[in-house]
């Protein structure tokens, strides 16, 4: 994405409670920004959160399908762990 595409904005209609505006109105008054901004702000976290969850995500199943060596020495093969002929 080209840096002019990235920071183009685009409005975004939200229908709320009345005392919930009235709130945020008043948060936003002493923050000295406006409702749109306090909405921007937190909907710009929750995506950010989300990107660093997934990313965790996928680096931990990543590190699960490499699997971990705890040490130690193999001293049989699994089929002859359960080997149930014997």
């Amino acid at each position: 994405m080209s840096p002019s595409k990235a920071n183009t904005k685009q409005n975004l209609t939200v229908s709320l409670d009345r005392q919930i505006i009235r709130k945020a109105k008043l948060i936003a008054a002493q923050q000295s920004t406006s409702i749109s901004e306090l909405v921007a702000r937190q909907i710009e976290t929750l995506v950010g959160e989300n990107e660093s969850y997934e990313q965790a995500k996928r680096q931990a199943l990543a590190f699960l399908d490499q699997g971990f060596h705890m040490g130690g020495k193999i001293l049989a093969t699994r089929d002859e762990l359960h080997d149930r002929h014997g």
